[in-house]
């Protein structure tokens, strides 16, 4: 039988060439579903990339902080002002000195002074650019006239900004359009910058190249070929680490932008955000506040030099920071002019006068901080009634505010002088002080120093610092008391004489002159004008506790009185704003005005959001509150406030009242002239005892600051129903001048004495003895 064949295995190996043509056929495929892998991711990263591009960009709104000004500077024949305090406004709201020809310049020759306006748009229209020619003499501006411009009796000098309302994050802008760039500002940019910004789509790829290559030659980075959406894109979106994943981001994050945006939305987003300079904590962003932050001008007002400067700053604000680089900075301005130059933007000419010009930036950083932080606190503090925190830093919001500047510089060199006096050791746990100044009839805030160091901005003494104000509460109960014209007047006698109290619980109170002595029987107006604290706690506790603290509750004090005895003698603790607030109801006789710190917010165009009009109410009887006036004029003159007199002139009439606490804790003083308000405050953090009274540590800085500023004295409209009466300082009874000490006493009329007493007989034995003299 035959064998059937075996299938024979195909013995036949494969081409050796064939091979690596499978495996790369293989490689190939899988490269392929790699890239198609890849495409995806890169598809849906650039979708990803698109969403946040678009979505930041179409909604993009800066966050512009909240700008707070001073008042404005009023200048007319007859203004109230000092040489020193013009200069010092005028330094401060950025104010060159030089010809007084260029605008934000001024020149002086002694109390002569040429300025020349910026101009400023306020809510009520705009005030023009001027130059004014003044003289001061005596404090007073005189021969004020207009040179150039608009003419004009009054001209408002721009307010000073004295701070802002700033977002978390610290950034700090003035937006801008494209339509306020300055001549040759957008053809310098892009010359320097960005030369084919209108040509290339987001990225330059020649431009990376050329630059990769001229880092090479360097061996380190040396120049970039970013494009000015590139830039825009990093500080807009990314981070400013230097890493591919970064750039490739930008990169690609240009090219959406680009395809979903026009040049002239890019151009204008890119100015208002490039990062320029730094203000202590706060960062620089964009040209508008650049401009205000290195020259105090707007910036289409810059000139080609002052254009070229900021320009050149773009490669490297810190680097080139002409305030502490200048060298460097007049190098790179003089580089961009040269290129301008190069291009036919400006002729050689133009180029070499724009070169041989300084640098020209403000010699203190403008916005740079808030240099009244106790007073922007309180700002702050009356805004929140109105306005949330959110907007105050978002909104680009103006706050008009009636801080006065002389006045401020006045209160904060007063405190400085006198604890610098007091305790020149100034040692941890030393003295401190506050100091609140208000208009007399309006109201308004002028000056506020929370410490002894008026930049600090931390505890604020004149808001938080609530300490027992002592004697400074008397006049309330002496008004209270005077208010009662059928029981009280200002000659009345009252008791000098201790007594003890004894309440219910067993305790025993038994209040004491300071100085411990008794005097019998004192008139009521020198009771108040020598602070005796017998007197003052019989009268109020004949009037009531309780009749008092409403009183002071009817002036502004929310915070709770405590109705015990001892409070008569200023066993109330109050802050300096509070004390300011009541003692203004005397000072305006008998109105509660509300302490103001806001004239006026608008928003970032200037139109009008809320005005603060001054509110007063009538509250205290005008006839007793006058009978007040008068005692407090007395204690200036013959009381414990007559040391004032050794600091002011005595043709300065004013009205005051010291007070003390125990063992010197604390030390106040609180009165007014015709025009100003201000309360002092001296004392320890830690309440510790201080030997002090009010009439050695507030007064003295109290009176330097009056003597220091200029103001009419106190003279007080008699109000209807009270009369003027002589009388005898001995009997209290009626009588005529010619009585030997007779003074003069305001009676709500009906309440005078009965009694008379007549002098007149003084008045011939002195005429006789006169005429005998003479032969």
């Amino acid at each position: 039988m035959a064998k059937s064949a075996k299938p024979r295995k195909n013995s036949k190996k494969p081409s050796p060439r064939k091979a690596p043509a499978a495996r790369r056929g293989r490689l190939w495929g899988i490269l392929g579903r790699l890239l198609l892998v890849g495409l995806v991711v890169l598809a849906g990263w650039m979708v990803y990339l698109d969403a946040v591009v678009t979505k930041r960009f179409e909604g993009r709104r800066f966050e512009v902080p909240s700008r707070v000004y001073a008042r404005p500077l009023e200048l007319y024949d007859g203004a109230s002002i000092s040489v020193g305090a013009l200069g010092r406004e005028l330094e401060l709201a950025g104010y060159r000195p030089g010809n007084g020809v260029e605008p934000g310049s001024y020149s002086r020759s002694g109390g002569r002074f040429v300025i020349s306006t910026r101009g400023f748009t306020f809510s009520d229209g705009a005030e023009p650019k001027r130059r004014l020619a003044l003289t001061i003499a005596g404090d007073r501006v005189t021969d004020f006239r207009v040179l150039s411009g608009e003419a004009s009796p009054i001209v408002r000098l721009e307010p000073a900004q004295i701070g802002g309302i700033y977002p978390a994050h610290k950034e700090d802008r003035i937006l801008i359009q494209l339509s306020e760039l300055p001549p040759l500002f957008e053809e310098a940019l892009l010359a320097v910058e960005d030369r084919n910004f209108y040509q290339h789509f987001g990225v330059a790829p020649m431009s990376i190249v050329r630059a990769m290559w001229v880092n090479l030659q360097a061996g380190r980075v040396v120049q970039g070929g970013s494009t000015l959406t590139q830039q825009l894109v990093k500080n807009f979106y990314l981070s400013q680490e230097q890493t591919l994943v970064r750039k490739g981001n930008e990169a690609l994050m240009s090219i959406l932008l680009e395809w979903h945006y026009d040049k002239q939305d890019i151009l204008e987003t890119y100015l208002n955000e490039v990062y320029l300079g730094q203000a202590g904590v706060r960062s620089i962003h964009g040209f508008g506040l650049a401009s205000q932050f290195y020259f105090r001008e707007p910036l289409s007002d810059l000139e080609l030099h002052q254009t070229a400067l900021l320009v050149g700053m773009v490669k490297g604000p810190s680097y080139y920071d002409p305030r502490r680089n200048p060298e460097r900075a007049l190098a790179r301005r003089n580089l961009v002019i040269d290129v301008l130059a190069s291009n036919g933007s400006i002729s050689e000419q133009d180029a070499i006068r724009a070169k041989a010009k300084p640098l020209g930036v403000t010699s203190r950083p403008s916005f740079s901080e808030n240099r009244y932080p106790a007073f922007i606190d309180l700002v702050r503090r009356h805004l929140a009634r109105d306005y949330r925190e959110e907007d105050l830093q978002s909104e680009g919001l103006r706050i008009f505010t009636t801080l006065n500047p002389a006045i401020q510089y006045a209160a904060e060199f007063s405190v400085k002088q006198t604890l610098d006096r007091l305790d020149p050791a100034n040692s941890e746990g030393g003295l401190q002080a506050a100091m609140v100044v208000s208009s007399r009839d309006s109201g308004e805030v002028l000056a506020l120093v929370g410490g002894r160091d008026p930049r600090f901005a931390g505890f604020n003494r004149a808001l938080d610092a609530s300490r027992p104000i002592g004697s400074l509460v008397k006049p309330f109960v002496y008004l209270a008391a005077l208010s009662q014209p059928d029981r009280y007047t200002l000659v009345s006698p009252i008791q000098d004489k201790s007594f003890a109290l004894v309440f219910d619980d067993g305790r025993r109170w038994e209040p004491k002159n300071y100085d411990g002595t008794e005097r019998g029987e004192v008139p009521l107006h020198v009771a108040l004008s020598r602070s005796y604290n017998l007197p003052t706690v019989r009268i109020g506790l004949d009037v009531g506790v309780d009749v008092v603290a409403e009183m002071l509750q009817e002036l502004g004090v929310s915070d709770t009185i405590p109705r015990y005895p001892s409070m008569l003698l200023g066993a109330l603790p109050m802050t300096p704003v509070t004390v300011a607030q009541v003692y203004q109801g005397l000072a305006t006789s008998g109105f509660n005005t509300p302490l103001r710190t806001i004239r006026q917010v608008t928003d970032a165009n200037g139109e009008p959001l809320s005005r603060y009009r001054l509110a007063v109410e009538q509250v205290l009887d005008p006839a007793a509150t006058h009978l007040v006036q008068y005692a407090m004029q007395e204690t200036m003159q013959e009381g414990t406030g007559r040391g004032a007199y050794r600091r002011v002139s005595r043709d300065l009439s004013l009205a005051g009242k010291t007070g003390t606490t125990d063992d010197g804790r604390d030390s106040w003083f609180a009165g007014f002239s015709g025009d100003l308000l201000a309360v002092t405050w001296v004392g320890r953090d830690d309440n510790g005892p201080t030997s002090l009274t009010g009439a050695s540590g507030a007064l003295p800085a109290w009176a330097d600051f009056m003597a220091s500023v200029p103001q009419h004295g106190l003279s007080p409209v008699i109000p209807d129903g009270v009369q003027y009466h002589w009388i005898d300082p001995e009997s209290g009874a009626l009588t005529d001048e010619y009585c030997a000490g007779a003074r003069l006493v305001p009676f709500i009329a009906g309440s005078e004495p009965r009694e008379t007493r007549s002098c007149a007989g003084n008045l011939q034995r002195r005429l006789r003895s006169w005429f005998e003299g003479l032969f």
